[in-house]
């Protein structure tokens, strides 16, 4: 799509606009397939096994759906920043190190969500599993395959938490564009701030429509899951 003709300016606005889309896509999908794969698990492994802490864990998930985003991004910077003990990897103000933070975000909410999904799954399935001689993989595969709609849901809501952050990864981000104009670490949320505070309203509609549309899609999708599930 040409958003310079949308708003009447040049290839450069389209350029801009459409790098800002695809970092923002880039950084929010690498985050939470990295937040998927290390949630699902960890939800099974919370909700069917017993061990020391096992409550105080439950606690931290549920306690860091709520994580104050600019809280997680100064932790982030703090440890990746030059004088911290992650800085020899120099991954401070890349896309990198904004992907770390919107992970630490998103991990507790698909965990979360998929927590209940896993929990509601019938008793009687997993025995019968157990009883027909399936071993705990294949235990848990199957009761994945009975809250796989809870799980999509989760997925589908740690999305939307990380496509719509703008704290966190414009501390650790540092908002950055190339001398070409087009996005290095800027974001539709960070783009969106600037280009309000410049005066470039057009631009900002503009970026403030795709990210819109980007969450209505999300949540569309998890309200038709939800409906399937439910069916």
């Amino acid at each position: 799509m040409d958003f310079g003709a949308v708003i009447g300016t040049g290839p450069e606005t389209t350029r801009y606009v459409t790098s800002i889309i695809l970092v923002s896509l880039q950084v929010s999908v690498t985050a939470v397939a990295i937040s998927t794969v290390m949630g699902i698990p960890l939800a099974l492994v919370t909700a069917f096994r017993r061990f020391p802490g096992r409550r105080l864990l439950t606690t931290v998930i549920t306690t860091g759906m709520g994580f104050p985003s600019v809280v997680v991004g100064l932790v982030v910077l703090l440890l990746l920043s030059a004088s911290g003990p992650l800085g020899t990897l120099q991954l401070a103000f890349t896309p990198r190190a904004m992907i770390i933070s919107q992970t630490i975000l998103a991990l507790p909410v698909i965990t979360a969500v998929s927590l209940s999904a896993v929990q509601a799954v019938d008793q009687a399935v997993r025995d019968a599993a157990f009883a027909v001689g399936a071993t705990r993989r294949d235990v848990a595969v199957r009761t994945i395959a009975e809250a796989r709609f809870g799980i999509i849901t989760a997925v589908l809501a740690g999305f939307g938490r990380a496509i719509s952050e703008v704290g966190s990864i414009l501390i650790v981000g540092g908002n950055i564009v190339f001398t070409d104009g087009t996005s290095y670490t800027r974001t539709l949320t960070t783009a969106i701030t600037v280009e309000a505070r410049q005066g470039r309203y057009e631009t900002g509609l503009i970026l403030g429509a795709v990210l819109l549309a980007v969450v209505l899609v999300i949540n569309a999708l998890g309200a038709w899951v939800s409906a399937r599930g439910g069916a």
